[in-house]
C-alpha cells in the first residue's frame, strides 16, 4: 500500500526530501534595529547552526511533528530498505518503482510497504496584525491574540481580534455611524486639522522573500487609515492636503549629497539594502520625497495659521536617518525637515520631542549644534543595549548649543503610561516651557505601546492622547505629529487615532495624573534633572523635590524588609574543660555555637 504521503506528492500536493528535512534553508533576519532589542523577533525552532545567526522556519524534524500527525513505523523485515530510502526523494520514488531493488528476489513483494513517517511540512501563517508566525493548525496569534482572518486592514482597529463574529463587528460598525451622524456638521472646509497621506507611500515594501515579514511594512498605514475611515475622522472631520516631492534643495539642509544620491539610485533597482534591516525598492526614493514634502507642507500650513494642527500619515519613517547615512528603516529625516520648513515659513524656535521607544539618532545628529531646535527623546536606552545604542542622559548637545537636546533613557523595557506622564510633568514641559518654540513636532512612533514585538513596552492610547494633550498647550496648539515607528496593527491605529481626536478638541477617555511612577523611572528622572539642571535652572525645585520622594521610597522599602537577625556573639570556652568536670557544658556550649552561626 502506497503512503497518504506519497500519494500527495504523485498529485503534485507536496514534496518532501527525507535526506534534507534537519537542514535549514535559506533565511534572512533582520539584524541592526531589530536584532538589538533582543526580545522583539520569535520563530519556529532556531538554527542550529553557530554560524548562523538566522531563524530557520522550514522543514521540520521528527521531534517537531505535532503528536496529531500519524506516524506508521515499518516492520522489521523492511530494515534493510529503510535505510536506502532515507537517501533518496520522493521525487525518486516516484520516477523509479525499482530504487528498492536491493537484489534480494525474496523482498520484491513490496504490497505492505510503508513510508518511516509520515511527514509533511509544517505550514506556517504569519500574523496580520504583529508578523508573528504561528502554526497552520492555530486559529489565533500566539504572541498578539489575533485572528487569522483579521479584518484589521479593513475596519482598523474596530475589528474583532479574538472572534470573527460578524454581528459583532456589524454591531462596532452600526455604532462608529452613528458616531459620524453626531460629528457630520464639521465639515473638512472647516476643520482646523490637516492629513498628509498618499497612496504612492504604500509601494514602499521588501521585495524579497525572507522566513519573516518586515515589520515596517505598508499595512501599518492601511490599518491606520482603516481605523479613520471607520471611526469618520478621515475622511470626515480632517482635511487633506496635496502631496508633493520634497525638492533636492530642501534635502541638501538636512542631508548630506552622497546621501540623498545613495537614496536615488534606489530608484533604478528592484531592491537594494543599505544597512541589513533597512531595504528599498525601486518606488521607495519617490516615496521617501513625499513624506518628507508632506510633513515640510504640514509644518508651514500650521506655522502660517492655515492648519491648527496636523498628523502626517507618512512612511519610510525618518528619526533614525543622519546626514550621511539611511538606516534603521529610514531614508530621509521627515521631522528635520519639517523642523527647518517652519523656520523657513517664520518660526524661530522648533521643538521636537521623540516618543519612539527607539532613540532619534539621526534628528539628535543634525541638530546638536543648533539652538534654535530644542530635540527630547524620550526612549529605551538600557545603558547602550537597546538600538541604536545612543542617547545617554549626558549627551546634552555640543559646539554651544549644551543642553538644547534632552534624552530620557529607560533603563528597562515594559515602560508604561505612568513613566511617560511622569517624565513629561518632571523634565518636558518645564524645559518646553522655557524654551517657548512657535511650533512642535512630535516623533510619534508608537512601538512603545502595548503590544508591539519589537518595543516590549506598556503604553496606551489612553496614555499618548495624554502626552499630546499635555504638549498641545506648549506652542499654543501650533502641534504636528509625524509618525515614525510601531509594528503591533492594533497599537499602531488605535494610539494614532487617539491622537488625532486631541487634535480634534477632544479629552483624553480619564486623566493619569494620580498615579506614581515605577521606582527605576523615577530614578531615570532623577539623572535627567541632575545633568539638565545645569542648563535649564527652572529644573533645580523639581530635582528637590524628587530626591526627597525618591528617600521616601526608599525608607518606605527599608519598612518593609523583614530586619536580619543580628548574629549571636561566640562564647570561646577554656580548653580546660574538655578534659575536666565542665566536659559535658564544653560540648554543649561549642554545640549551640555551631549551629546559631550559621543563621543571621
Amino acid at each position: 500500500m502506497v503512503s497518504e504521503a506519497l500519494q500527495k506528492r504523485v498529485n503534485g500536493e507536496a514534496e518532501v526530501n527525507l535526506q534534507k528535512q534537519g537542514e535549514q534553508h535559506p533565511c534572512h533576519s533582520l539584524n541592526g534595529r531589530c536584532g538589538k532589542s533582543g526580545s522583539e523577533r520569535k520563530s519556529v525552532r532556531s538554527c542550529p547552526d553557530d554560524s548562523c545567526r538566522e531563524d530557520n522556519t522550514g522543514v521540520a524534524s521528527y521531534k517537531d511533528v505535532p503528536s496529531s500527525v500519524d506516524i506508521d513505523v515499518q516492520p522489521d523485515s523492511l530494515r534493510k530498505k529503510t535505510r536506502k530510502q532515507r537517501e533518496i526523494s520522493f521525487q525518486d520514488m516516484c520516477n523509479n518503482v525499482d530504487i528498492f531493488d536491493d537484489g534480494d528476489e525474496d523482498d520484491e513483494d513490496d504490497s505492505d510497504w510503508e513510508p518511516l513517517q509520515k511527514l509533511r511540512e509544517i505550514v506556517k501563517w504569519f500574523c496580520t496584525n504583529c508578523t508573528m508566525a504561528n502554526l497552520d493548525v492555530a486559529v489565533h496569534c500566539d504572541s498578539c491574540g489575533e485572528h487569522k482572518e483579521s479584518a484589521i486592514l479593513k475596519h482598523g482597529f474596530f475589528a474583532p481580534s479574538f472572534v470573527q463574529d460578524s454581528n459583532l463587528l456589524k454591531t462596532e460598525l452600526e455604532m462608529k455611524r452613528t458616531d459620524k451622524a453626531m460629528v457630520s456638521q464639521v465639515s473638512t472646509s472647516n476643520s482646523s486639522t490637516a492629513i498628509g497621506f498618499d497612496e504612492r507611500m504604500l509601494l514602499h515594501s521588501e521585495v524579497e522573500m525572507k522566513s519573516h515579514p518586515h515589520p515596517e511594512r505598508p499595512d501599518r498605514l492601511r490599518a491606520i487609515a482603516a481605523s479613520l475611515a471607520t471611526a469618520g475622522i478621515f475622511p470626515g472631520r480632517c482635511y487633506p492636503i496635496p502631496a508633493r516631492e520634497i525638492t533636492k534643495e530642501e534635502l541638501e539642509m538636512v542631508h548630506s549629497p552622497e546621501n540623498i544620491q545613495a537614496v536615488e539610485v534606489t530608484s533604478n533597482v528592484i531592491s537594494c539594502y543599505f544597512t541589513p534591516d533597512t531595504y528599498a525598492n525601486k518606488h521607495s526614493a519617490q516615496a521617501a520625497r513625499l513624506a518628507a514634502g508632506l510633513c515640510a507642507d504640514l509644518a508651514s500650513e500650521i506655522v502660517s495659521g492655515r492648519a491648527k494642527n496636523g498628523f502626517a500619515l507618512v512612511r519610510p519613517p525618518g528619526h533614525h536617518a543622519g546626514v550621511k547615512q539611511a538606516m534603521g528603516f529610514c531614508l530621509h529625516n521627515n521631522a528635520a525637515v519639517s523642523a527647518l520648513a517652519a523656520q523657513a515659513a517664520g518660526a524661530k524656535k522648533v521643538l521636537i520631542v521623540d516618543w519612539d521607544v527607539h532613540h532619534g539618532n539621526g534628528t539628535q545628529e543634525i541638530f546638536e549644534q543648533n539652538k534654535s531646535v530644542l530635540y527630547i527623546s524620550l526612549h529605551r536606552h538600557e545603558f547602550g543595549r537597546f538600538y541604536p545604542g545612543t542617547g545617554a542622559a549626558d549627551e546634552v548637545g555640543t559646539m554651544g548649543a549644551e543642553g538644547y537636546c534632552v534624552n530620557v533613557p529607560w533603563s528597562q523595557s515594559g515602560v508604561g503610561d505612568n513613566d511617560y506622564i511622569f517624565a513629561f510633568k518632571q523634565v518636558v514641559l518645564p524645559i518646553a516651557s522655557a524654551f517657548a518654540p512657535d511650533l512642535t513636532i512630535i516623533s510619534a512612533g508608537f512601538d512603545a505601546a502595548r503590544g508591539d514585538p519589537l518595543g516590549m513596552c506598556d503604553v496606551t492610547p489612553t496614555g499618548y492622547a495624554q502626552m499630546t494633550q499635555l504638549l498641545n498647550t506648549v506652542s499654543g496648539g501650533k502641534l504636528l505629529v509625524i509618525l515614525e515607528g510601531g509594528y503591533n496593527l492594533r497599537s499602531i491605529s488605535s494610539s494614532a487615532t487617539a491622537v488625532i481626536k486631541v487634535l480634534l478638541g477632544e479629552s483624553p477617555e480619564c486623566d493619569l495624573d494620580d498615579h506614581l511612577p515605577s521606582r527605576a523611572g523615577m530614578k531615570t528622572v532623577l539623572d535627567v534633572l541632575a545633568i539638565q539642571k545645569n542648563f535649564w535652572p527652572v529644573l533645580e525645585s523639581s530635582f528637590s523635590k524628587l530626591q526627597s520622594l525618591l528617600e521616601i521610597f526608599a525608607t518606605e522599602r527599608r519598612g518593609k524588609v523583614k530586619p536580619c537577625k543580628q548574629r549571636r556573639r561566640a562564647v570561646v570556652a577554656p580548653i580546660c574543660w574538655q578534659w575536666g568536670r565542665k566536659r559535658l557544658l564544653y560540648h554543649l556550649l561549642k554545640g549551640q555555637i555551631r549551629v546559631r552561626s550559621k543563621g543571621c
